[in-house]
């Protein structure tokens, strides 16, 4: 068995490169799909150019990484073309929200009821109970309100 993959490292690096695949597949963490992958190029690459055990394990090594930073680079790249959504960020949701304040803002804060909950609310000035307002942002947990 050692001397089958001695003589053909290639087939080792295929195997290698298809367990780390599937135990990738078993969990979502994305650690072994670049290293897989690259045992899996490896093996490709050993199978057409042969190389010594130490070239395959170093092209192993840096194929990796490789991978990794590519993989990094997409995402980032990915991540600013992609434009900000409100999903699960429901203090994001109500910007342009149109309320009523049912109590007075005393030293620019308070609170204002949406649906069946309380919010902060924060404004630039004290403002009567009554007032029509509008969310303008959210800093944290407070909402940001102007006049309307």
């Amino acid at each position: 068995m050692l001397m089958e993959i001695i003589a053909h490292p290639h087939w080792f690096w295929l195997t290698l490169g298809g367990l780390l695949l599937a135990a990738e597949m078993l969990g979502t963490s994305g650690y072994l799909l670049w290293s897989g992958l690259a045992a899996v190029i490896v093996g490709i690459f050993e199978w057409l150019v042969p190389v010594s055990w130490t070239t395959q394990g170093s092209l192993f090594a840096v194929l990796t990484l490789v991978c990794v930073f590519l993989w990094y680079c997409w995402m980032r790249h990915r991540e600013t073309r992609q434009t900000p959504n409100a999903l699960n960020q429901r203090g994001s949701q109500m910007i342009g929200l149109q309320l009523t304040l049912d109590t007075a803002l005393h030293n620019r804060t308070g609170h204002v009821r949406i649906g069946d909950s309380s919010w902060r609310v924060e404004a630039d000035e004290d403002l009567p109970a009554g007032t029509p307002v509008v969310v303008v942002g959210i800093e944290g947990i407070t909402l940001r309100i102007q006049p309307r």
